[in-house]
């Protein structure tokens, strides 16, 4: 890693170096940066954390016998064989760390928000970057104040692109974000209705997600969901460019001829100016196609061919748990269970709206939705009842209003008229001893709930 000597990290993170010289010397570059024990190599460097269960800081003695350069810790290790480098807060440290790292990097970076699909947006991006380049992307959920580090830590020499997703849930983490991070690339998805408890409005995410230009590059490249009512109010300073992507020919970058394949994806054809071409979505739901869009703007933009583009959005595959449609002997599944809010919901009803045959939507609570978070709920359920969802199952505390929803378009005749059917379970589980009893052979089932509900239980019940 780039000039990661322990020297120059003690003086990132402003702590004190410590302890022994270790076997390479305190100019030897570290060869990793971690906060996981397991993920530690010969050379590399620990930063001790304290966890909700476990104190990283137990863990100094093992690191020595692990070929560890250094440790950075908040107290004083007993009897520690290697050097190490005193701190008052890791966390903080971290984010320091990873900040100077980022500042001896020459690759791009490209920054991902928004409040829905940043993660299936990440994907698109990186599937179509890799036609031509080596590219390192966040994994799983790592977009946080402690994920994003991690992640700019793994780039190393053979990278080429880095794609990294961030997330937030109030005001200062993106300026916090992107001073780590420092794209060269802005992506912003949509605003949504995500974490209102403390963002209050859409106007109070949108001000809270474009802190992310705040240390992008001055000459960066920014593109936005031209169709997002609010990202249509987006501008840059300085020399950074501006353009948008969408379904509205209006947009530098749009869709036209738009072909659904129910839960098997989608055709288009993408225009960007002269430059018109056909393309294979592979993953279902129209979020998609402007996740093609987005990955088509950014793959011009590093100078990709249109044949690299479009080979790139044919071979995206769907993580796990972010609307995976899986064939099953009895049922077809959309494992959609990461998380949910309002506007995810919504995308996802849509999603199942578009199988063919008897349509199951097994929705449960939605949190940090604040003082809307029942209004909200009944929302959603009257949308699934208004789509034409054939039954509509809920399951949680909150999901009680998600049942109300749809009970309230059935006394308006919506459901009860074309037999359609609605249960609540005031837990998963009391869900799961039922749901055998509700389920058809050939159902198509949407699972989806915030994290916390852990729905994935639920998939694994439809898997047996």
């Amino acid at each position: 890693m780039k000039n990661m000597t322990l020297a120059n990290i003690a003086k990132a993170c402003k702590g004190t170096l410590c302890g022994a010289v270790g076997a390479n010397g305190n100019d030897a570059e570290a060869t990793c940066v971690v906060i996981d024990s397991r993920q530690m190599m010969p050379g590399g460097v620990f930063i001790a954390t304290k966890g909700e269960r476990v104190d990283g800081h137990s863990f100094i003695p093992q690191m020595a016998e692990k070929g560890a350069l250094g440790i950075v810790c908040e107290k004083e290790p007993q009897n520690c064989a290697i050097p190490y480098i005193l701190v008052e807060d890791s966390f903080w440290a971290l984010k320091k760390i990873a900040e100077f790292y980022r500042q001896q990097l020459t690759i791009p970076v490209v920054g991902i928000t928004g409040s829905v699909g940043k993660t299936s947006t990440k994907e698109m991006i990186a599937a179509v970057l890799s036609e031509k380049f080596c590219v390192l992307k966040t994994e799983g959920n790592f977009n946080n104040e402690v994920g994003l580090p991690l992640t700019v830590l793994r780039i190393r020499e053979e990278h080429e692109v880095a794609v990294v997703e961030m997330g937030i849930s109030d005001f200062g983490e993106m300026h916090r974000l992107s001073k780590v991070a420092k794209p060269d690339i802005c992506v912003m998805t949509n605003i949504g209705q995500c974490h209102l408890e403390n963002l209050g409005t859409r106007e109070g995410i949108l001000k809270a997600k474009s802190e992310i230009f705040d240390f992008m590059n001055p000459k960066g490249h920014v593109f936005v969901n031209g169709d997002d009512d609010m990202l249509q109010k987006v501008s840059v300073k300085g020399e950074s460019s501006l353009a948008h992507f969408g379904m509205n020919p209006e947009n530098e970058v749009y869709a036209s001829d738009v072909m659904n394949k129910g839960l098997f994806g989608s055709r288009a054809v993408i225009h960007m100016g002269l430059e018109v071409f056909p393309v294979e979505i592979p993953l279902p739901g129209a979020h998609m196609v402007y996740n093609a869009l987005a990955a088509a703007s950014v793959g011009k933009c590093l100078g990709l061919t249109k044949e690299q583009m479009q080979a790139g959005i044919a071979g995206v595959q769907a993580v796990g748990g972010r609307s995976n449609v899986m064939a099953l002997s009895e049922y077809t599944v959309i494992d959609d269970c990461y998380n949910a809010n309002p506007v995810s919901m919504k995308a996802a009803i849509d999603l199942l709206s578009m199988a063919l045959g008897r349509k199951v939507a097994v929705l449960g609570d939605m949190f940090e939705l604040g003082d809307a978070e029942r209004m909200l709920h009944e929302e959603v359920g009257a949308y699934a009842a208004e789509k034409g969802i054939d039954v509509i199952v809920c399951a949680g505390g909150l999901s009680v209003h998600m049942y109300e929803g749809a009970l309230s378009c059935e006394r308006e005749g919506l459901m009860a008229a074309q037999k359609r059917e609605a249960y609540y379970f005031a837990t998963r589980d009391e869900m799961l001893e039922k749901l055998g009893g509700i389920l058809k052979h050939g159902d198509n089932i949407l699972v989806k709930a915030s994290h916390g509900m852990h729905f994935e239980k639920v998939v694994e019940y439809l898997k047996r």
